[in-house]
């Protein structure tokens, strides 16, 4: 299956579907992962806060790790200068790796300095721990903010995006600044597969909505990482790569007018550590 990818500012190639991990883990998570790397995937995302760093680093271990294009995050509540760096020595181990192409900051802290975060992220970019970093969950002006302090580009911002959450503004922002978007509940937890408009799309072109929802973020450029413990999702989902919608049906996505989020977090909550 050929999957397009989205070249970084340091080059690499960065797959636009990959195999979201969220909320899985135990032998659920390596079966899920082993199925997506078998059936061609080369992209996996995950975090510290998913506590599945481990299970996954078992399965990595299994194939190329040359092969595979590898997330982790940082949780929001380890954003100080040395427990960043703590955090990705503790993923690296459970990982089994000795870097990872992508490091995002799972969730902007307001507590702790955005500055002292990126400074600690620079550093493991330098001793070519992490070949990339980037963001997660920050708004255009946090993402604005994170710019102008950091000395390495910032690669990625990972947001919720769906038809039900079209961020084309965060996006237009992205896009004018060389940063890829990448899609988080890509599928709004499933949620949009029974948009009517989604299913009509689907039926027109004999896919499954999920794969209509997908095609349409991969031709905005977006990388999306849907998750899935089913086999046949996990493949099916992979099945994007060499068919595309037309303008008109990518538009009457565009145009769906439901707005809704699906997982959100509240800064004021004592469980801010806590990822999504």
């Amino acid at each position: 299956m050929n999957i397009p990818t989205r070249t970084l500012p340091s080059g690499v190639e960065m797959p636009q579907v990959g195999a979201g991990t969220w909320d899985i883990g135990g032998e659920t998570v390596k079966e899920s992962v082993r199925t997506a790397l078998d059936a061609g995937y080369a992209h996996v995302d995950t975090a510290e806060g998913y506590k599945n760093e481990a299970e996954i680093g078992e399965v990595l271990a299994e194939y190329d790790r040359e092969d595979i294009f590898l997330t982790s995050k940082v949780l929001p509540s380890n954003l100080h200068y040395e427990s960043v760096l703590e955090s990705c020595e503790a993923s690296l181990d459970r990982l089994g790796t000795d870097y990872l192409d992508l490091y995002l900051i799972h969730w902007p802290n307001p507590t702790i300095s955005l500055r002292e975060t990126i400074q600690a992220l620079e550093r493991l970019h330098e001793e070519g721990k992490v070949k990339n970093i980037g963001v997660s969950n920050f708004t255009k002006y946090q993402l604005m903010f994170a710019r102008r302090v950091a000395d390495v580009p910032i690669a990625v911002n990972q947001v919720e995006f769906h038809p039900w959450l079209n961020q084309d503004d965060l996006l237009q922002y992205c896009d004018d600044n060389d940063i890829v978007l990448t899609a988080a509940a890509p599928l709004a937890r499933t949620e949009v597969l029974d948009d009517p408009v989604v299913r009509d799309v689907a039926e027109a072109y004999d896919r499954t909505p999920a794969q209509v929802v997908l095609r349409w973020q991969i031709q905005k450029g977006i990388v999306t990482i849907p998750k899935s413990s089913t086999p046949d999702h996990i493949r099916s989902n992979f099945e994007v790569g060499e068919w595309e919608l037309d303008a008109e049906d990518a538009a009457r996505i565009d145009d769906i007018d439901t707005e809704k989020r699906v997982y959100m977090i509240d800064v004021d909550d004592e469980t801010y550590g806590i990822p999504r």
